[in-house]
């Protein structure tokens, strides 16, 4: 009996002892890992920047600002002060472009312009964006800058105004020194030297284009087009990811969901290049790569980051517009009519959050404007105070506006008003006194 209580007692012991191993791994399993807590990601690429192409956050960086040489990633400037011009009425889209010789014989991608020859600014635009043609990215450039160096004066003012602090921009095409130097006509170097882009900057021009010029991605999301008429061959887009090469034998295993933009870069300094931008489910990211190794391992590289922010981020509306916060409905206001006036958000804020973040991540501090700001009369949609919401450290500011008109009281209304406010004043001093 004394041998079957202690089988008995040594079973249960290892049950028991089972049951804890086995909670024990379930706990630090990735399967069981928190939704608030993204599996890292390994990228065999020496920058990259993953960007919600809404706000502007950046989701994931590494080496993301380190100037490197960007390849035809710079061509994405170019194309950005090319629909500056069209939007501004100084670039027709019709207008005829005419290929300079220097233009025709510059080197790499393109090669399909001669010299003299002329195309209208739209098909111009189609060789570079589709194509990645440097011949037509100098044919444009020369158009608007008058020759090419002082086009990328344009460029680098251009980047300083949207916020590019690490580029430095010497042409039109990335191309560098030693590929031009032998040409009549190419830019000259300046003390800046080369061309060079970090993938953050690289990520704050794509998120640019994307919100200024959102047109360019219907051009860059073209599979193949014929630049002419009769041409036997299209071109054909180096871009592989494209979400329209689904169904092309040679790319459709590259193609990814969603994926329209925006740009591929490649020459033997810079390695493999991409900036790409995919939308699923309203939530738009852009991804930037640099000194990828292989042609096809860029797009792997891309796919890696893209599936880590769709799979682990959310976009979530913290704050809706035109609704009241509960924290402060409305404001005191003098000389009006009355002495309130209700106040609503005057914008939303939706943010792109790790998926399972817990609301009371996102902190609200509201404050009311100045008093001496705050007098009647007071016009719907004027600044009455601020809403704050931080969230990882960083903080979103947005206005409370006044809901509705309130006009300005008559003097006898604020006559009353100040006498009754003298004797409320009086009466509750006095009661203050009583209790002290």
């Amino acid at each position: 009996m004394k041998r079957s209580k202690r089988a008995k007692v040594k079973r249960y012991v290892s049950i028991v002892m089972s049951a804890i191993i086995g909670m024990q791994l379930f706990i630090h399993s990735p399967e069981a890992a928190l939704a608030d807590e993204p599996a890292e990601i390994s990228l065999d690429v020496k920058s990259a920047v993953l960007m919600d192409a809404e706000s502007g956050q950046i989701l994931y960086e590494l080496n993301a600002d380190a100037a490197l040489p960007p390849a035809s990633m710079t061509k994405m400037m170019t194309e950005y002060i090319v629909m500056e011009h069209i939007k501004s009425g100084k670039l027709k889209w019709d207008e005829p472009v005419t290929t300079s010789k220097y233009a025709s014989e510059v080197p790499g991608s393109g090669d399909l312009l001669a010299n003299g020859e002329q195309l209208p600014v739209r098909k111009m635009f189609q060789a570079m964006s589709i194509y990645s043609g440097n011949d037509a990215s100098v044919a444009l450039a020369e158009r608007i800058g008058g020759t090419e160096e002082d086009f990328a004066k344009l460029m680098n003012e251009k980047a300083k105004k949207l916020g590019m602090t690490t580029a430095h921009f010497a042409s039109a095409t990335g191309l560098n020194h030693n590929d031009l130097k032998d040409l009549s006509g190419a830019p000259v170097f300046d003390a800046g030297g080369e061309t060079v882009m970090s993938a953050k900057d690289a990520a704050i021009l794509a998120y640019r284009i994307v919100k200024d010029h959102p047109e360019v991605l219907e051009y860059a999301k073209i599979p193949s087009l014929k630049l002419r008429d009769r041409d036997k061959s299209p071109m054909i887009n180096w871009n592989w990811m494209l979400e329209g090469n689904s169904t092309s034998i040679n790319f459709k295993k590259y193609a990814y969901p969603g994926l329209d933009g925006l740009k591929t870069g490649h020459t033997d300094e810079a390695g493999y290049c991409f900036a790409g931008t995919a939308v699923r489910n309203g939530m738009r990211l852009i991804s930037v790569v640099m000194g990828v190794k292989t042609e096809p391992k860029r797009f792997e590289e891309t796919r890696k980051l893209l599936d880590y922010g769709f799979n682990n981020f959310e976009p979530r509306t913290i704050v809706s517009a035109k609704n009241e916060i509960e924290s402060m409905k409305s404001v005191e206001l003098r000389k009006g009519v009355r002495t309130s006036v209700p106040v609503v958000t005057e914008s939303g804020l939706t943010l792109v959050v790790k998926k399972g973040t817990a609301d009371e991540q996102f902190v609200q501090k509201t404050e009311v404007t100045e008093q001496d700001k705050r007098i009647a009369p007071v016009k719907q949609g004027d600044r009455m105070g601020t809403l704050t919401v931080t969230y990882n450290g960083n903080d979103h500011i947005i206005n409370l506006v006044a809901a509705e008109d309130v006009g300005k009281g008559s003097w006898i209304r604020l006559l009353f008003r100040a006498v009754k406010n003298f004797h409320v004043g009086l009466y509750n001093g006095i009661v203050h006194l009583f209790h002290k």
